[in-house]
């Protein structure tokens, strides 16, 4: 009865985890959508100040990646009534609870990088 019973919980928890883990991949998906993200970390910017920030993104992909983030709550998008119009973009909180998260992405990257590299060299 006890196995049944933590089987159950088992299946809970792993729909949950792979609920959760698709949830994050649906928001996160993309080539730019985490570039945006990191570049906003250090504040409010504007549109050019995020197009500068993050080398071979177009525009056309950021205001599509831009209006994606906006829909599913990771950044606000405020317009000021100046001339010309100016457009500033700011992660949300729950876009700057991801700052950690990159953290540990970039750790990982570099210690993938150094990893495989390290193979290619001695492979050759």
């Amino acid at each position: 009865m006890a196995d049944i019973k933590a089987s159950k919980l088992s299946e809970r928890c792993n729909a949950t985890f792979m609920l959760a883990l698709n949830d994050t991949l649906n928001v996160l998906s993309g080539k730019w959508k985490l570039h945006i993200m990191g570049s906003l970390l250090d504040g409010k910017k504007r549109f050019t100040e995020i197009e500068n920030s993050i080398p071979k993104i177009n525009p056309r992909m950021l205001s599509k990646e831009l209006k994606e983030l906006e829909v599913n709550g990771i950044i606000s998008r405020t317009v000021r009534n100046t001339i010309p119009v100016a457009v500033e973009y700011e992660l949300t909180k729950s876009g700057y609870s991801i700052g950690d998260v990159l953290e540990v992405m970039v750790e990982w990257g570099l210690q993938h990088r150094k990893l495989v590299m390290g193979k290619k060299t001695k492979a050759a």
